[in-house]
C-alpha cells in the first residue's frame, strides 16, 4: 500500500508541475535590482511620430531623442519594429497611440529579425514608463515586456500571437496592466513573476479589466507577490488563472496575492487539436503536458485570497490548490518551505454559475499546508468537491490542515492518460456540462470550431 502511495503522489506531483509554465528561456538581461524611485521630472516635449508628414516615422527614432520628461505620441499605422526603452534616462516616459482604438496603432513583428522581431515594446530598468494604447502582435517572445523596474503601466493594449507572454512584467515592483486584452499566445496572456520581496508597505501591481483567451494559460505568474487580479475575464484559455511556485525563478513562493471579482470560464482550449499559434510540446522540465479544463489553480501559493468570483464551465476542474511538490522534495528548507500551502483563503466564489453553466468539479484541494480555508462558496455542480467536503475547512483555517488523497489519487488519473500526440486524451476527464448563453462571447474548445 505504501509503494502504491508514492507512486500516486510522485504521479500528481509531475502532473501538477506541469501545470506551469516559468518564463520562456530567451536572450533577456540578468535580473537586477529594480531600485527606488527617482524625483519627479519637470514637464517635457511633444515628440510626434507618423508614417508620413512628421519628424519622427519610427518610434524608436522619437526614443534616441527622448528623456523620461517626455511624451511621445504615435499617429496611426502599422510599425515594423521592436522598440527598446533601456536605463535610467527614460524614467517617467510616456508614450501614447490610440488609447480609444489601440487596434489602428499597430506593431507588427512579422518578418523581423535579431532583437528587433523579439519584443514590440522591451523596457528594462526604466521606471514609470507608461505605454498607453497600441496593439502588438507576431514578436518572437513577448508583445509588451518591462523588466527590472519600480512602477509600470500598461494601459488599453492589445497582444495578439506571440511567442511566450502578451503582457509580461518580471522582477519588477508596483505596476498596472489594465483595460487590455490578450489572445493567441503560446504561454500565457498576462504574466507577472519573480517580484522581490519587501518589507514595510509594499507596492501592490494591479491587473484590472484585462481580458484572456485562447491562450495556454490566461494569467501565469511564477513567484509573484502583492498582485491583485480583479474584474477581469478569463475564458477559452487551456487554463485560466495559475500562480505557481518554480526554482526556475527567484523569489519563491507566490505569496500575498488577490483574484476578486473576475469571471473565469469555460477555460477548455484544447489548442493540441490545432492553434493559432506554436503548440508546446511538454510542460516544463521535460514533464507532463499542461492540463487542460481548469479555471483557477494555486500550486505553492501563501497568504493568497481568492474572492467573489464567477467560475464556471470550466470542465476539468472549477478551482484547485496544491503544494508544489518538486520543491517539496527538495534538501533546501528554503524551497521546502516554499513549496507549502499557507493561509489561503478561497471564500464568497460563485461556481457554475448558479446552475446554469457548470463545471465538471468546483472544487479540489489536496488537504496540505497549514491554515488553508474555504467560506461561503456556492457550489452548484455534481461534483462539487474532490473528496469529502469536510476536507475544505472553514475560515479560520486551521493551525494544520488535513491530507485529502482522493484529490492526488485523480491528478495521477488526469496525467496518466494524456497524450500530446492524442490531443483527445486531454479531454478523457472533462465532465461536459451545457454551456449559458452569453453576448459576445462563445465556447471554444477546439480553434476553428
Amino acid at each position: 500500500m505504501r509503494a502504491v502511495n508514492r507512486t500516486v503522489t510522485a504521479t500528481a506531483a509531475a502532473f501538477l508541475f506541469a501545470a506551469t509554465a516559468p518564463a520562456l528561456a530567451a536572450d533577456y538581461p540578468p535580473p537586477a535590482n529594480p531600485g527606488k524611485l527617482p524625483a519627479a521630472s519637470k514637464k517635457g516635449r511633444k515628440l510626434v511620430v507618423c508614417k508620413r508628414g512628421c519628424r519622427f516615422r519610427t518610434i524608436q527614432a522619437a526614443i534616441q531623442q527622448a528623456t523620461g520628461r517626455d511624451l511621445i505620441v504615435v499617429k496611426p499605422g502599422t510599425y515594423r519594429e521592436g522598440v527598446r526603452i533601456l536605463g535610467r534616462r527614460y524614467d517617467g516616459l510616456r508614450i501614447v497611440g490610440d488609447p480609444r482604438r489601440p487596434r489602428r496603432v499597430r506593431l507588427d513583428g512579422r518578418g523581423l529579425r535579431g532583437a528587433s522581431a523579439q519584443n514590440a515594446f522591451f523596457v528594462n530598468a526604466a521606471d514609470r514608463v507608461t505605454i498607453r494604447g497600441f496593439y502588438a502582435r507576431n514578436y518572437k517572445a513577448n508583445c509588451f515586456f518591462v523588466v527590472n523596474v519600480d512602477g509600470y503601466t500598461l494601459d488599453r493594449l492589445v497582444a495578439e500571437r506571440c511567442g511566450a507572454y502578451g503582457v509580461y512584467a518580471f522582477n519588477s515592483k508596483g505596476g498596472t496592466m489594465s483595460n487590455s486584452e490578450a489572445y493567441y499566445n503560446n504561454d500565457a496572456g498576462f504574466y507577472i513573476g519573480q517580484t522581490p520581496p519587501q518589507k514595510g508597505r509594499k507596492k501592490r501591481s494591479f491587473v484590472t479589466n484585462v481580458k484572456a483567451y485562447l491562450n495556454v494559460l490566461g494569467f501565469s505568474g511564477t513567484n509573484m507577490r502583492y498582485v491583485t487580479i480583479r474584474r477581469s475575464q478569463f475564458f477559452n484559455n487551456g487554463a485560466g488563472i495559475v500562480p505557481n511556485a518554480l526554482r526556475t525563478e527567484k523569489f519563491p513562493p507566490p505569496e500575498e496575492n488577490v483574484i476578486a471579482d473576475n469571471d473565469v470560464f469555460w477555460n477548455n482550449f484544447n489548442y493540441y487539436r490545432g492553434a493559432p499559434f506554436k503548440i508546446p510540446e511538454r510542460g516544463p522540465a521535460g514533464l507532463s503536458a499542461y492540463p487542460i479544463g481548469i479555471g483557477v489553480l494555486l500550486f505553492g501559493s501563501q497568504d493568497t485570497v481568492v474572492e467573489g468570483n464567477r467560475i464556471f464551465g470550466n470542465w476539468l476542474l472549477g478551482f484547485g490548490a496544491v503544494q508544489q511538490f518538486e520543491l517539496a522534495q527538495s534538501n533546501d528548507p528554503k524551497l521546502k518551505e516554499a513549496a507549502t500551502l499557507r493561509n489561503n483563503v478561497v471564500r464568497s466564489n460563485r461556481f457554475g454559475l448558479g446552475g446554469r453553466d457548470l463545471n465538471g468539479r468546483d472544487l479540489g484541494y489536496d488537504g496540505s499546508g497549514t491554515g488553508n480555508c474555504f467560506e461561503a462558496n456556492e457550489l452548484t455542480s455534481p461534483v462539487p468537491t474532490i473528496g469529502p467536503a469536510a476536507a475544505y475547512p472553514p475560515c479560520p483555517g486551521p493551525a494544520a490542515n488535513s491530507a485529502n488523497p482522493e484529490v492526488l489519487a485523480q491528478a495521477a488519473q488526469w496525467l496518466a492518460v494524456q497524450d500530446p500526440k492524442k490531443p483527445e486524451t486531454f479531454e478523457q476527464f472533462w465532465l461536459r456540462h451545457p454551456h449559458a448563453p452569453r453576448t459576445g462571447v462563445r465556447p471554444i474548445e477546439h480553434f476553428g470550431q
